[in-house]
């Protein structure tokens, strides 16, 4: 099966972009072969904070965040990982808001070097971050109006992280899982085997259900009308089932359970 992504997207650099309700996405002016058109950094809440993947060491990106942050207050900084497109501003925001940093914990090699072996990406490592809290796996963290579960997930590095908020089906996947390119996973910073094991752990959070889909999807669509968007989910499904890119037992029903395909 051929995966094909759509690369189409506006960085709109020097502004917020609105992805949700009470997300938006600011894009560093780093694009590269490794970051696509740039980093994405995305505020979380309406009247106090968070940053999720605060970017490059960048003046102009700092500049960005405080425009877009607005005078609001910044209770907790997120970092997914410490690649140094990633996390390297976080010292300089946690310093201009007083936010609390948190993420897995330093950067570290998925596993010892061989005898001889030099790390070839020692280079993009931010080697002097260290988060005021080390999160765990699963740990929730309440912030106001809004709480952000991490979930670990190794294997592009070793203290990868994804961050999932709360009550709206939206997770944070960072260099975990992007639409514009497969994942690079490159030893010893990174396991094959850590990072297969973390996509198993999405897919196993997914709705899985028409029920399920249906909540996350058209959670601001009047309940009345759910009936009738179970029904267009099915249809797609239907679809997707035909295609072979989904799976179900039996024929697709409206109760049925729904996997991606093997």
């Amino acid at each position: 099966m051929t995966l094909e992504f759509d690369t189409r997207f506006d960085p709109a650099y020097g502004q917020a972009v609105t992805v949700a309700p009470d997300v938006q996405r600011v894009t560093a002016r780093n694009p590269s072969p490794f970051t696509f058109h740039g980093t994405n950094s995305y505020l979380v809440g309406r009247e106090t904070l968070a940053v999720i993947d605060p970017g490059p060491d960048d003046d102009e990106h700092l500049a960005t965040l405080v425009a877009a942050i607005g005078g609001r207050p910044v209770s907790h900084i997120f970092v997914s990982h410490t690649h140094r497109d990633h996390s390297p501003l976080a010292a300089r925001l946690k310093q201009h808001t007083g936010a609390t940093v948190l993420a897995e914990g330093p950067h570290r090699p998925a596993r010892p070097l061989r005898i001889g072996e030099v790390n070839p990406l020692d280079a993009s490592a931010d080697l002097g971050f260290v988060p005021d809290v080390a999160l765990a796996d699963g740990s929730l963290t309440h912030g106001d109006g809004w709480a952000i579960r991490t979930v670990l997930t190794p294997g592009h590095t070793a203290n990868h992280a994804a961050f999932a908020l709360e009550g709206t089906g939206m997770l944070f996947s960072a260099d975990h899982v992007m639409a514009w390119s497969t994942s690079i996973v490159a030893p010893p910073d990174g396991a094959m085997a850590d990072y297969m094991k973390s996509l198993d752990r999405l897919i196993e959070r997914g709705d899985r259900t028409i029920k399920d889909m249906v909540a996350a999807i058209y959670r601001d669509t009047d309940p009345r009308l759910h009936g009738a968007a179970g029904l267009s989910v099915l249809a797609h499904l239907e679809d997707l089932v035909a295609r072979g890119l989904v799976a179900t037992e039996g024929d697709p029903a409206i109760d049925g359970i729904f996997t991606p395909a093997a």
